[in-house]
């Protein structure tokens, strides 16, 4: 069981950055400030809209009243159970999240990958990415970078379902790391899931906040 986090303490320019940094990764338009949160506009069939909220607050009830369109998602630094009685019914909570940060290097791991997999770092775009390689050349994992500030955010971080527990996310989460500080950032965030907030605590990273999404499902938008 995880211990409930005091969502008064999270800062909202922490979750700006973060914010930012995600929609950097997603190629979407930048946030901006609307009703107490920061609205993306990100037009996708299954999410048109989402509004990051630092904490529950008297804003994040009012849309939560009053939004009544599909695919539009509110996300809160807060713990579902801090949520759901703010909630109507249409609304449906979505699998728990994690904000976590990582302000000094990550546990330092060998060198060399697993088997006959490798390293391919492609640096000089707009989102950097890190990529692990089969001997195939098929992709085992991958994951992204944007750089915000002094931070680095981390962004689809994935592992292929075929290639789990080789320590593959953790090396690809060292390459990343690289990646940042190459441009001088240092100070990572992300937001993880159940199975992923294990994997980056064994690295150092250290639970943020809890972070809650709520979506109100429909037919997905053409």
């Amino acid at each position: 069981m995880y211990n409930n986090v005091n969502i008064s303490s999270v800062g909202p320019h922490l979750v700006e950055i973060w914010v930012r940094g995600w929609a950097i990764a997603r190629e979407v338009a930048p946030p901006v400030k609307d009703s107490g949160a920061l609205r993306v506009e990100v037009g996708w069939p299954d999410q048109q809209r989402r509004y990051v909220f630092p904490a529950v607050s008297n804003s994040f009830r009012h849309l939560a009243a009053t939004i009544v369109e599909p695919w539009v998602f509110l996300k809160v630094c807060a713990p579902q159970q801090a949520v759901s009685p703010l909630l109507p019914s249409r609304w449906q909570i979505q699998d728990p999240g994690f904000m976590m940060i990582c302000s000094s290097p990550m546990a330092a791991l060998p060198d060399n990958l697993p088997g006959n997999y490798t390293l391919d770092v492609i640096p000089d775009l707009p989102v950097p990415v890190a990529r692990i390689l089969t001997a195939a050349g098929t992709i085992a994992a991958m994951g992204r970078i944007a750089l915000v500030d002094n931070y680095v955010i981390y962004d689809r971080i994935e592992t292929h379902p075929d290639h789990r527990r080789r320590g593959l996310g953790s090396r690809l989460m060292k390459a990343l790391e690289s990646l940042g500080a190459a441009h001088g950032n240092r100070k990572g965030i992300l937001v993880a899931t159940t199975a992923g907030r294990a994997l980056y605590e064994t690295l150092g990273w250290q639970l943020y906040s809890q972070y809650t999404s709520v979506v109100i499902p429909g037919p997905l938008a053409v």
